[in-house]
């Protein structure tokens, strides 16, 4: 087996305009959300007073709201790294991130600023303020004017900040790269790869044996292996990454699962050969009438497969963080602790297994779909009067 640099200027490629999408998006978030962590329900609790009638809530409720806004914290994007907080002292544990911000020119400054969401930051005379997790323009004591439906109608700048999961995937990109690097120079030296690239060799040949030969065909799956290899490993090792303490949950953001999506989107139509398209737009073997019908289901198609794409491995990922951290959760809502903790951390242990195994797979079944789609674009159509179209592929009519 042979590594060329063509699967490295791929990942590279694949990286800057992953990132490129990701680093634009603001952290996303729902209008109606609750507040994202404990330290911002304190900040906010004097303006939610002035606005809202503030029903007191009894040491239960109190602590489910900590738990609810626990988990919504560990699923969001964040300007910064809080590992733990100590409410107390009201300090919180973890590093600062950049912030770089396009209003009126370049602001660069780091989150600590906003010293996570209490305080707000003055940067040329100009004043920013962290709310839900998006950043917008206010003024010196930090004011938020709201719409009738209680949204937000401070203008907003635009946010190409450095955030956690565009840190995480740095970070990965990084590794993916050194490990790709590596096991191109050990193939240099010989046949058999050295060191940490025999664990890479038998995932590469796997891939390409089972993934991309079988869907894509010999003679044409060398051309996609780059972007099936980047997109295994990228997405197998943020759903590790996902599984740590650090609260990280690239692959249950919305916007890096439309992202890997869109490039297999624009692969597969770039690469489609004349069949694919004349399968799409004018059906052979199918009366005139139904062509012209059949044509705008057949392009809705090309969308709905990328949309099932990106909603399958942005539900699967976010579904097991929801468990897992629920489950956590019991140990601090329920009131028999005794019980209750063997039952929550043998739970959490269980799931956590199936977790690996869901991070694993879900890699697997994007980069195999991802494969299929290219595979239906590149596959050269044999075709022959007797054929029909029967709303997928043609089908011999002895076989129907």
């Amino acid at each position: 087996m042979v590594i060329t640099k063509q699967p490295v200027r791929l990942l590279l490629t694949a990286f800057v305009g992953l990132l490129s999408v990701v680093a634009m998006a603001n952290p996303v978030t729902d209008s109606a959300q609750v507040k994202v962590d404990t330290a911002h329900v304190a900040a906010e609790a004097t303006h939610t007073a002035a606005e809202h009638e503030v029903k007191a809530l009894t040491p239960e409720e109190e602590k489910k709201e900590k738990v609810t806004a626990f988990i919504e914290h560990h699923l969001q994007d964040s300007h910064d790294f809080t590992f733990f907080s100590d409410e107390k002292e009201g300090k919180h544990y973890g590093f600062s991130l950049p912030v770089i911000l396009l209003d009126n020119g370049l602001k660069i400054f780091s989150s600590s600023k906003f010293h996570h969401g209490e305080e707000v930051a003055e940067v040329d005379g100009n004043y920013y303020k962290l709310y839900h997790g998006k950043i917008y323009k206010t003024d010196a004591t930090g004011t938020i004017t709201y719409d009738e439906h209680h949204h937000p109608t401070n203008a907003k700048p635009l946010d190409f900040s450095i955030t956690k999961n565009v840190f995480s995937l740095l970070i990965v990109s990084a590794i993916l790269l050194f490990m790709f690097t590596s096991l191109a120079k050990s193939y240099k030296k010989g046949p058999v790869p050295t060191g940490f690239g025999r664990v890479l060799e038998p995932l590469i040949l796997f891939i390409r044996d089972e993934v991309a030969i079988p869907n894509i065909g010999e003679k044409k799956y060398r051309k996609f292996m780059g972007y099936l290899l980047t997109v295994f490993f990228l997405i197998w090792l943020l759903n590790l990454l996902g599984m740590t303490p650090l609260g990280i949950n690239v692959t249950g953001n919305i916007a890096v699962t439309v992202c890997l999506a869109i490039f297999t989107y624009i692969i597969t139509q770039f690469s489609a050969n004349k069949d694919y398209w004349g399968h799409i737009f004018w059906m052979p073997g199918v009366p005139v009438p139904m062509k012209i019908i059949l044509a705008p289901i057949e392009v809705l198609g090309t969308l709905t497969k990328p949309f099932a794409l990106l909603i399958r491995l942005f539900a699967n990922i976010t579904a097991g963080h929801v468990v897992i951290m629920s489950l956590i959760a019991m140990i601090f809502v329920g009131k028999n602790l005794a019980a209750d903790l063997p039952i929550s951390l043998g739970l959490t242990l269980f799931i956590s297994i199936i977790e690996l195994l869901v991070a694993f797979l879900q890699a697997f079944i994007f980069t195999m779909l991802s494969s299929l789609f290219i595979g239906m674009a590149v596959q050269d159509h044999h075709h022959d009067d007797h054929e029909h179209y029967d709303g997928h592929d043609f089908v011999d009519n002895s076989i129907v």
